[in-house]
């Protein structure tokens, strides 16, 4: 495995890099956008492929992981109540147009899952939980992601001049924020990009949001493992258990405990999207580009109806319920 990892790292070095230059993008989108590239002028030989997909699942998971040390239960629970209606009306319906719109584009049920699950959570993390349990394909995930990282970066964009044109209030937009945009960089530029107040709300809420990986996981590995049961294949219960979940709430436990010192937050952040940009890079290395040019536009397409349902139900909902 060693060989691929290495290529995965130097070009999570490169994308980091060049993050720094354009922190609007970031080292991760950067890095499957340089994997890919470099899969599309010279097909890697096969050689490197285990170090690729070991990068692109295990350091995964890692980085997960490592997310969830900067996590506080009780923060979370005491700042996301608020935005509960909010959060379980586009959660709901970005799946349920994932499932319609993805039927009738004729996407594969993988590819309709991941975009969902990438649009209604929380973006890369969310698409890469999933993936690891239901075993997606590599084009799938890196077609998932790259549509997903697109909007997140239209929305950085777009969304604070859309704020003020509506006149939200700092603590409306940090819920709009928090609800709307997939990846917590992008929230997190937007939302302070619109004032400190809102940049505060907005991390709280996109924090309450991404616990909704663990319930939605589990219930897709359970559904894979009895679909599995169904057609007479036998189940490694062990291996399907998504235990980097377990460790992410465990971290997260660990940090409302008090038992991470707050000085290593900074440097956990850092290593966990370091290790997001070497996975990535892994899945963007081992992507199957003619797998890719055949799905064609209508991922893309899916993707875009998913982040307008997600954008004007959340405005929709916090507009009816009085929130912000």
């Amino acid at each position: 495995m060693l060989p691929g990892v290495a290529v995965c790292l130097v070009v999570a070095v490169i994308a980091y890099g060049l993050g720094g230059i354009v922190p609007l993008v970031g080292g991760p989108v950067l890095a499957i956008i340089i994997g890919v590239a470099v899969a599309l002028i010279r097909r890697p030989p096969p050689s490197l492929i285990p170090g690729f997909r070991f990068a692109s699942k295990m350091l995964l998971q890692a980085s997960i992981v490592l997310l969830g040390a900067n996590l506080s239960l009780a923060e979370i629970a005491h700042g996301g109540a608020a935005s509960l209606p909010v959060m379980l009306a586009t959660f709901v319906t970005t799946l349920a147009m994932a499932y319609v719109v993805g039927r009738a584009l004729g996407l594969d049920r993988d590819l309709r899952r991941l975009l969902g699950v990438g649009t209604a959570i929380c973006g890369g993390s969310a698409i890469a939980a999933l993936s690891s349990v239901i075993d997606a394909d590599q084009a799938d995930i890196a077609y998932a992601l790259g549509a997903v990282f697109l909007f997140n970066i239209v929305a950085v964009l777009i969304f604070p001049p859309l704020g003020h044109l509506l006149h939200l209030s700092q603590s409306a937009f940090g819920l709009w924020a928090g609800t709307a945009i997939n990846d917590t960089s992008s929230v997190v530029a937007a939302a302070y990009s619109y004032g400190h107040a809102a940049g505060s709300s907005a991390v709280i809420v996109k924090l309450t949001r991404a616990s909704l990986i663990v319930p939605i996981v589990v219930f897709y590995a359970w559904r894979h493992v009895s679909a599995a049961h169904d057609a007479g294949r036998k189940v490694d219960w062990r291996s399907v258990i998504p235990w980097f979940i377990v460790w992410f709430v465990g971290a997260a436990a660990l940090n409302s405990l008090g038992l991470i010192p707050p000085g290593v937050h900074g440097g956990l952040q850092q290593l966990a999207l370091f290790a997001l940009a070497v996975a990535l890079a892994g899945v963007g290395l081992s992507t199957d580009l003619e797998k890719i040019r055949t799905a064609g536009l209508r991922p893309l397409m899916l993707g875009a109806i998913l982040w307008f349902t997600i954008a004007t139900t959340s405005l929709t909902v916090a507009y009816v319920f009085h929130l912000g």
